[in-house]
């Protein structure tokens, strides 16, 4: 089991500085892409380009591309086309005066200093002590894991447009580089919809990201590679480690270590008294006198029988306590092992289930946010039938006016049928309708040829 280092970067102008950069180089993970510069402008965002492709050292062999094309300058300009020019359009047909509408997004927020044109993420599991002494097969198995990272950083931060992820195999600790357009909806200046660093990454959803993506890459990690790792403690305490007292048995070891000490002071009061008696002993031996008759026979008196006798039963019932005592030496040894054992299978299932709270939270927020677009739709559309019943109603006021010009002055019935024929020819009137009213124009017509012909006979 191995504790790893996780580390998410935000791309920053305050790293631009050389001590930052000469820092990001000599990092513990062996890798050199952690200056994370910002992309403030499209120049800026080239070189970005030419050094996740490494194009400088045509190492395209040892990178691999999980999301966007070949071409990251291409990729974000595509971003911003699909996502802004509609809300560009928008504005665009609000003003009044040429000189304030938006022909390009993308070259208008590059030419401005205070947006950056992109951002830049940086994911990173493990140091270079780690990767150090694995193969590449090894390595490579973190393709998985880093897409999963994709998705879910997608999921948590739905207002970050993924435009490309790149993972480098081409330094000792495999790390991934993503780069995306934040945006902020609903903007009350300028179009409603722009880029929006300062508003999606706040210093506390960023904080929030960090905690939430570490403990999700874990989970995906031990996964793919079928191991129980876990991850190294942030510092500035942020993380909480799971109380002994928590732990399951915790009361029943304690009265049973309650037990042992109790055995433990009778055992060292018993060690004292031996000590004692030992000596009582040896001097009895050192004074012991042989018999007359047999040099090898020693006369031992009743009182020196009866203290040497206590002595061996107090050796005896030592003997005892200590064999419980290495057997409490062995019981606590165990405990010992099983509590550490217990902290990292508990680590390991918190993490896990850290992540899937995480997983089911941000599917909650997602399925909270798609209700309300649903609810928005149902008022959209609500207001839409009844704009449809207007025009359907006046649509159908302007036919029944035709018609009845058609059946009035034989002079407006021409033009009346000319304007129809005019509507029908750019598309006002359907088939159906313009029928209709030739059906109306022919009637009137022989109507007239009718009343012409009985005035006729009347006056014969």
């Amino acid at each position: 089991m191995s504790e790893l280092a996780y580390s998410l970067h935000l791309g920053s102008d305050k790293n631009r500085k050389n001590v930052s950069r000469a820092k990001a180089k000599s990092n513990a993970s062996g890798t050199t892409s952690l200056s994370n510069n910002a992309i403030q402008n499209a120049r800026q965002l080239s070189r970005v380009d030419k050094h996740n492709y490494r194009q400088y050292d045509d190492n395209q062999d040892l990178i691999e591309i999980i999301r966007g094309t070949t071409s990251l300058y291409d990729d974000v300009k595509n971003l911003y086309k699909e996502e802004f020019e509609e809300s560009r359009l928008e504005y665009n047909s609000k003003q009044t005066r040429d000189d304030r509408k938006i022909d390009d997004y993308f070259k208008k927020i590059s030419d401005n200093s205070k947006n950056d044109l992109a951002c830049e993420i940086i994911i990173e599991l493990g140091d270079k002590k780690y990767w150090d002494t694995k193969d590449d097969k090894f390595k490579h198995k973190m393709s998985n894991v880093y897409k999963e990272q994709v998705k879910d950083l997608e999921t948590l931060i739905p207002n970050f447009k993924v435009a490309s992820a790149i993972i480098h195999y081409d330094e000792t600790s495999p790390h991934m580089h993503i780069v995306g357009v934040p945006i902020k909806y609903k903007s009350k200046n300028g179009m409603s919809k722009q880029v929006g660093k300062s508003d999606v990454f706040t210093k506390t959803k960023l904080i929030e990201l960090q905690d939430k993506m570490r403990t999700l890459c874990i989970a995906s990690f031990n996964k793919e590679y079928g191991l129980n790792n876990v991850l190294k403690t942030k510092k500035k305490g942020r993380n909480k480690d799971i109380n002994v007292k928590d732990m399951d048995g915790y009361a029943e070891m304690q009265e049973e270590i309650s037990k042992n000490q109790e055995r433990l002071e009778k055992a060292n009061v018993k060690s004292k008294e031996l000590d004692n008696n030992s000596n009582e002993v040896k001097e009895i031996v050192d004074n012991l006198k042989t018999t007359i008759t047999n040099k090898d026979k020693y006369v031992l008196k009743q009182d020196d029988k009866e203290k040497i006798v206590s002595f061996i039963q107090q050796v005896n019932s030592t003997n005892d306590e200590y064999k419980k005592m290495q057997k409490l030496s062995v019981t606590l040894s165990d405990v010992d092992t099983e509590l550490h054992d217990n902290r990292e299978k508990i680590k390991i299932l918190t993490e896990n289930n850290d992540a899937l709270n995480i997983k089911v939270k941000s599917l909650e927020k997602k399925v909270d946010k798609q209700e309300d677009e649903i609810d928005d739709l149902k008022e959209e559309n609500s207001k839409l039938k009844q704009t449809i019943n207007y025009f359907e109603n006046l649509f159908s006021k302007l036919v029944s006016f035709i018609k009845k010009r058609i059946f009035g002055k034989e002079k407006d019935r021409e033009d009346y049928m000319h304007f129809s024929k005019e509507l029908y020819e750019h598309g006002i009137f359907r088939d159906e309708t313009i029928e209709d009213i030739q059906d109306d124009y022919i009637f009137a017509k022989e109507h007239d040829n009718e009343k012409n012909k009985d005035d006729l006979d009347m006056e014969i």
